[in-house]
């Protein structure tokens, strides 16, 4: 990370509340071909959310704790704190003396910008202004949150606008908080109702329709020099599993998320190709 940062411009995105089970069973099927090619192998890595909703979680992702490997042992941290006594600080952590991610990437140089989701982000109270009020431009609209079908779509051109007019040299951290698969999401499935409501088979849905407009989102990121995307979810969520719904609870659903990092390569503008 000490190579990435300072060269490469970065983009997390939480695809907030996808389920780890939905997003493997769609990366198999070759529903989400978007998303896949991009993941090593074509797989979602299985690892365990910081929290257990979206509050809670993304405030040990902005300290430099993204979801942890699925597995025994101790795993090193792409970005960390300078914290003594910590056990993932690695070699190839990029620390940072500030009390978060997001302001240790600005001491390095780099304009962060946050597009919202769901209401965490929604900037219309006290709560809702706490993680957006780490960055140093953020944005949210109705159209971005969870009761908007076109919420994802609406995300990718702010997001489009707000790269267009920064400086080629301006180094950049983008954070998108995804809205679409968290409930409501019925509305993605054609046939299903309000009155039927949420279920499995509509988030999976969603995560298509999320899918179908990501490579903008992709496109954009890296439309000014190399880009590290990393892609997960903040906490899953229960439909009926063991008796529950829903999440903010210590179930399997809700621990278990998929997670990627990977380099998008630069792709020339027909100006620069021009050039």
């Amino acid at each position: 990370m000490n190579e990435i940062v300072g060269s490469h411009d970065i983009l997390l995105v939480t695809l907030d509340t996808l389920r780890h089970d939905v997003a493997a069973e769609l990366a198999a099927a070759g529903r989400i071909p978007n998303l896949a090619r991009h993941l090593p192998d074509g797989r979602w890595e299985k690892r365990h959310a910081p929290g257990s909703f979206t509050y809670a979680s993304h405030q040990a992702i902005f300290a430099g704790f993204l979801p942890t490997p699925a597995a025994p042992g101790r795993h090193p941290r792409l970005f960390a704190a300078d914290f003594a006594g910590s056990e993932t600080t690695a070699d190839g952590t990029f620390v940072y003396d500030t009390p978060d991610l997001v302001s240790g990437l600005a001491k390095a140089g780099y304009r962060t910008v946050c597009i919202g989701g769901v209401g965490f982000f929604n900037k219309r109270g006290p709560l809702g202004s706490v993680l957006p009020g780490l960055f140093q431009e953020s944005h949210w609209e109705p159209e971005f949150g969870v009761t908007s079908p076109t919420s994802f779509e609406s995300q990718v051109t702010r997001a489009e606008q707000v790269i267009g007019r920064l400086p080629a040299e301006q180094r950049l951290f983008l954070f998108v908080n995804v809205a679409s698969l968290h409930q409501p999401n019925w509305f993605h499935l054609p046939g299903a109702s309000k009155e039927a409501g949420d279920s499995r088979d509509t988030h999976a849905a969603a995560l298509e329709y999320v899918d179908r407009h990501i490579g903008r989102l992709f496109a954009v990121a890296s439309s000014r020099r190399r880009c590290l995307a990393i892609v997960c979810s903040d906490h899953g969520t229960a439909y009926g599993d063991d008796g529950y719904t829903g999440h903010r609870i210590g179930h399997e659903s809700v621990w278990t998320v998929p997670y990627a990092h990977f380099l998008l390569d630069h792709t020339p503008t027909p100006a620069e190709a021009a050039r």
